[in-house]
């Protein structure tokens, strides 16, 4: 009988060796990788943006059909779509002049600059 191992059986013990390497070095990744991973990003943000939008909606929706006053000062009211549509097709259907000069004096209004307040003189003046 021979002493000496057969290159079979070192071969074979070296596959293994090398084998059992690869798996451990992965299964190490993967239990690394599962603790590290953060939770997915937007999981939560959909249903945040769900309502954020249905909000949006519903105040659009309100203020598409109230009236309201934007600026009580400066006499700017909100109409209705529809509402609004029938004092134009009145107003432009009777007089369009008039109804042009009426437009542009409530655009100054509702755009005009207020007054800049005086400047002070200089120390050296």
């Amino acid at each position: 009988m021979s002493t000496k191992p057969s290159p079979v059986r070192h071969t074979l013990a070296y596959l293994v060796g090398i084998l059992g390497a690869f798996f451990l070095v992965g299964a190490l990744v993967w239990g690394v990788r599962s603790l590290l991973q953060p939770a997915p990003l937007g999981e939560d943000r959909a249903a945040v943006r769900a309502k954020a939008l249905a909000e949006i909606r519903a105040a659009e929706a309100e203020a598409m059909s109230t009236p309201a006053w934007i600026d009580a000062a400066k006499g700017i009211v909100r109409l209705p779509v529809q509402e609004a549509m029938a004092i134009v097709a009145r107003d432009w259907g009777q007089n369009p002049a008039a109804a042009r000069t009426n437009l542009i004096a409530r655009v100054e209004k509702a755009n005009a600059v207020p007054p800049k307040a005086p400047e002070k003189p200089s120390a050296f003046e």
